[in-house]
C-alpha cells in the first residue's frame, strides 16, 4: 500500500505526540512555548492533509482511518498534559467530557459503519466550530502564562468550557441523528448484543 502525501502528514502528526510531551516536561525555559509551538504545527497539518487529500484527490481508505484516529489522539494527550500540570476539578470535568465524547462518538460511527449507516452519522457544522474552539483553547492552556498581566490561562479555560459545551451539543446531534437505528434494534444484525 503506497502512501499518500495526506497520510504521511498524518502519520508526521501522530509522530509529533511524543515530541510534544517531551518538550512539555523539558526543563528549559520556554518549554511552554514550544510545547505550543510543537502542538500548533500539529493542527496545521490536520489542515493540510484535508486540503491536499481533496485538492489533489489522493484519499485512502488507511488515511480516512487514520486521520480522525491522528485528531482525537492529539485533543487527549494534549488534555492529560494540561490535566496533570493543572489538576483542579474544573478541568478534569472538561477533558472527561470531551475525552468521553470522543469515544463515545468513535463507537457510534464504528456502529453506524457495521449497520450501513454511517452516512447518518458524517460531520456537522457545529463539529467543525468545536474543534476550532477546542484546538485554540488547548494552544492557550499548553502556552500555561499569562501574557503582559493579560490572564490569557483562563481565556484558556473558558474556551475549552465552550468547546465541552459545544462537545455535548454536536455528541446530541450525533446521537439523534442515529437514533432512528438505535431505536429500531438494529444491533442485531451488529452481532454483538
Amino acid at each position: 500500500m503506497p502512501l499518500t502525501l495526506p497520510t504521511i502528514l498524518t502519520l508526521f502528526r501522530v509522530a509529533m505526540l511524543p515530541v510534544m510531551v517531551v518538550v512539555f516536561y523539558a526543563p528549559f525555559r520556554g518549554a511552554n512555548i514550544a510545547a505550543s509551538g510543537v502542538f500548533i504545527a500539529a493542527a496545521l497539518t490536520d489542515w493540510l492533509d484535508g486540503w491536499v487529500a481533496r485538492r489533489y484527490r489522493l484519499t485512502s481508505a488507511f488515511g480516512a482511518f487514520l486521520d480522525p484516529v491522528a485528531d482525537k489522539l492529539m485533543v487527549a494527550v494534549t488534555l492529560f498534559l494540561i490535566v496533570q500540570d493543572n489538576p483542579t476539578v474544573p478541568l478534569a470535568v472538561i477533558s472527561a467530557i470531551i475525552v468521553g465524547r470522543e469515544i463515545t462518538i468513535s463507537a457510534l460511527r464504528e456502529w453506524m459503519a457495521e449497520i450501513g449507516e454511517r452516512t447518518r452519522v458524517k460531520v456537522a457544522g457545529i463539529g467543525k466550530i468545536k474543534t476550532i474552539a477546542q484546538l485554540v483553547a488547548l494552544v492557550v492552556l499548553l502556552y500555561q502564562k499569562d501574557l503582559n498581566g493579560f490572564g490569557l490561562f483562563h481565556v484558556g479555560e473558558v474556551l475549552l468550557a465552550v468547546a465541552a459545551v459545544l462537545t455535548i451539543w454536536s455528541g446530541c446531534v450525533y446521537v439523534l441523528a442515529a437514533w432512528p437505528a438505535l431505536r429500531d434494534g438494529s444491533a442485531s444484525q451488529s452481532g454483538d448484543r
